[in-house]
């Protein structure tokens, strides 16, 4: 965050105050010394986000793939050299490709997707006042947001606590810190919860379906295309958890009473 004096008007008036700003940068990622992409993200956890980024990509599997990783955030650069010496030009990323997910051929993705989006098959289940629980805790440990009302937030949970959050200026930056950040702590993704406070686009759903997560919680909507993403790779949606109420728009049956 970044203090700044502004001007504030309320009740017919001017005022000057300090105010936090929300850190917004980019950060250029390198793979084998070929520049692979460059995202705009609140500037911390950069490895994680670095490692979350090429796994949702399909560059890595393991944190392990990984040969070394330097971070230059003063510059904004990510330098990453693979153990796989294959160029950039010669992986399959990036590109459009009209697949079949689940055996359904009705959305676009790119390639990398339909190879590492997956079908969750968690029995995890979760129940109703566990949904409202974890919101109001993600909720609560929002601090950056409260100060700045200008950062998403996401945490992987439990049936009854929050294990890890962060937060970044994009709904999916948020979601490639979290896994990065399992990737390299190998922290089981097992019966994992997505706990989020953005809307549920179709990035998200697919995201979520790479972590492996089969449920996900949001305190806003989802969109129609991640409401058929989610039917297809069989992950639970709840939507608008806000004070005692929520909706579930997709396999219902692993929230329970």
């Amino acid at each position: 965050m970044r203090q700044r004096q502004i001007q504030t008007y309320e009740d017919g008036q001017f005022t000057e105050q300090s105010d936090e700003i929300a850190l917004e940068s980019a950060l250029t990622i390198f793979v084998n010394g070929e520049e692979f992409a460059t995202l705009l993200c609140t500037p911390s956890y950069l490895e994680e986000l670095t490692y979350g980024f090429l796994a949702s990509e399909g560059l890595i599997r393991v944190a392990g793939d990984v040969q070394s990783l330097n971070v230059v955030e003063e510059k904004g650069f990510a330098y990453v050299q693979l153990y796989n010496q294959r160029r950039l030009e010669e992986m399959p990323v990036s590109k459009r490709f009209i697949g079949s997910c689940c055996g359904k051929s009705r959305q676009f993705y790119f390639q990398n997707d339909v190879r590492t989006a997956k079908t969750v098959m968690s029995q995890t289940t979760i129940t109703a006042i566990q949904c409202l629980n974890l919101m109001k805790a993600l909720q609560e440990s929002s601090t950056d947001f409260q100060q700045t009302g200008g950062l998403h937030n996401v945490a992987l949970a439990s049936g009854d606590k929050l294990i890890l959050s962060r937060s970044d200026i994009g709904r999916h930056n948020g979601l490639d810190k979290i896994y990065g950040y399992c990737l390299k702590h190998q922290l089981s993704l097992k019966d994992k919860i997505i706990v989020f406070s953005g809307r549920l686009s179709s990035e998200v759903l697919l995201k979520v379906s790479k972590i492996g997560s089969g449920i996900v919680l949001s305190k806003s909507a989802p969109t129609t295309l991640a409401i058929d993403l989610a039917d297809d790779l069989g992950i639970t949606t709840a939507g608008f958890i806000r004070n005692s109420r929520f909706n579930v728009y997709t396999h219902p049956y692993r929230i329970v009473q």
